[in-house]
């Protein structure tokens, strides 16, 4: 008997998935285990494997489609081996037709009628993919039992030549690897005044966090400015001695954050509506921008990991973030999350907290100022510090002592040696 092959959830908030590209064809044997097909979550592009061993007889989903999790998107079973309802199983077209101005998308399958006034016989199917199509079944000429119009009525539709042309682009407008996965349709037509673009998984999902935190978290803001001096000299002086002792600024404060949140535990929580969790253990997500929005690698036990440590973690982890070859365990997790928009020049900003976690620190670019130090005007390294906090969480007074904690470790950074 066949055995279904179905879109697993390959990440713990995993929704939907996009078929990114098939790795085994139509009649190609296959053994448990092997990899079917590559699969875009909502923070990667995940393996999606064969839980049985046979014959690919069937590519259910077309690459580039999205599909719900446990949804049908393959079958493996004994070569010639018929399938279960094959007619509605037909794979998806792999190019969907270009909307236009005068066919606006369906929101919702409206009843279809024949040009006669009697009513147009269309598949189940065919009504789901027309209205996520846009295409007007009275259009079409059925070639199913009395005229009914199928799904191969469908393709052969969308196989017809289309006004205006259909371009890739990215979200948002970066230079993107040349990868299946990296990329979102965008169509675009002559007639048309405005150009659609698909959402990603990732995106979707950056949509709805925001939502959950934005609307129901009471968050306010603290703003501190550290004097980086001694800190841009330790750096020079390391570089000058050993490359392999190069860090960035933010492998800093990752540092010296970890540290301030082992003497201020209320900052390492999360809120889980009924209770507040404190961690024993500090996991810090570093946010990262990808061509598609944002997601945050986690240092997991960062306090326990020497600034070198620190250094080579986060730029191995930003490297596979941007391939979006993360694994489900390094992007989740985080007790608290740091952003830095600094090197973008942005000197000062607001993040958004990453529920349930009760604080996110936005950290802007450092940068040399005139200010008086010792009652003179000199010239010195600052940077500017933003932390957002669930007031629920995180009382003023609470948040104002971590960053005074931190402050004082950046400001001093032989604190963290001693």
């Amino acid at each position: 008997m066949a055995t279904k092959v179905v879109m697993e959830a390959l990440s713990p908030t995993m929704e939907e998935g996009r078929l990114v590209e098939w790795k085994k064809n139509e009649g190609d044997v296959v053994t448990a285990g092997d990899v079917l097909a590559e699969v875009e979550t909502d923070k990667a592009v995940m393996e999606l494997v064969a839980r049985a061993s046979g014959t690919l007889l069937k590519r259910v989903v077309a690459e580039g489609t999205t599909a719900p999790v446990a949804s049908l998107v393959g079958w493996i079973g004994a070569p010639g081996e018929a399938i279960p309802g094959a007619d509605s199983a037909a794979p998806v077209p792999k190019a969907a037709p270009a909307p236009t101005a005068a066919a606006p998308i369906a929101q919702e399958p409206a009843p279809v009628t024949a040009p006669t006034g009697g009513r147009l016989r269309a598949s189940p199917l065919a009504k789901r993919i027309a209205a996520d199509k846009g295409v007007d079944l009275a259009s079409l000429t059925g070639s199913g039992p009395e005229g009914r119009v199928i799904k191969r009525d469908l393709e052969a539709a969308a196989a017809a030549p289309q006004p205006g042309t259909m371009s890739t682009a990215v979200w948002p407008s970066q230079a993107v690897p040349q990868s299946a996965a990296m990329h979102t349709a965008v169509w675009a037509t002559q007639a048309s005044p405005f150009s659609e673009i698909q959402l990603s998984q990732v995106r979707k999902t950056i949509a709805k966090r925001l939502v959950q935190s934005i609307g129901p978290i009471p968050t306010y803001y603290l703003t501190v400015e550290a004097d980086m001096e001694r800190a841009w000299e330790a750096r020079e002086a390391l570089v000058a001695a050993d490359e392999k002792g190069k860090f960035s600024f933010n492998d800093l404060v990752i540092r010296c954050a970890a540290a301030a949140l082992r003497q201020h535990p209320w900052v390492n929580a999360w809120w889980l509506d009924d209770r507040i969790r404190q961690w024993h253990d500090i996991h810090i997500g570093v946010a990262v921008a990808i061509d598609e929005g944002l997601i945050t690698p986690v240092i997991r036990h960062a306090d326990r990991k020497s600034l070198r440590e620190i250094a080579g973690e986060v730029r191995e982890l930003a490297g596979r973030a941007r391939e979006k070859r993360l694994k489900p365990e390094e992007y989740t997790g985080s007790t608290f999350s740091i952003s830095n928009l600094g090197m973008f020049g942005i000197d000062e900003f607001t993040a958004i907290i990453n529920p349930p976690e009760a604080a996110i620190l936005a950290v802007g670019r450092l940068e040399e100022k005139a200010v008086v130090h010792h009652g003179a005007v000199v010239a010195r390294h600052r940077m500017r510090m933003t932390m957002s906090c669930d007031h629920r969480v995180i009382d003023g007074a609470t948040g104002a002592a971590f960053l005074k904690t931190l402050v004082g470790m950046l400001e001093n950074p032989l604190a963290l040696v001693w």
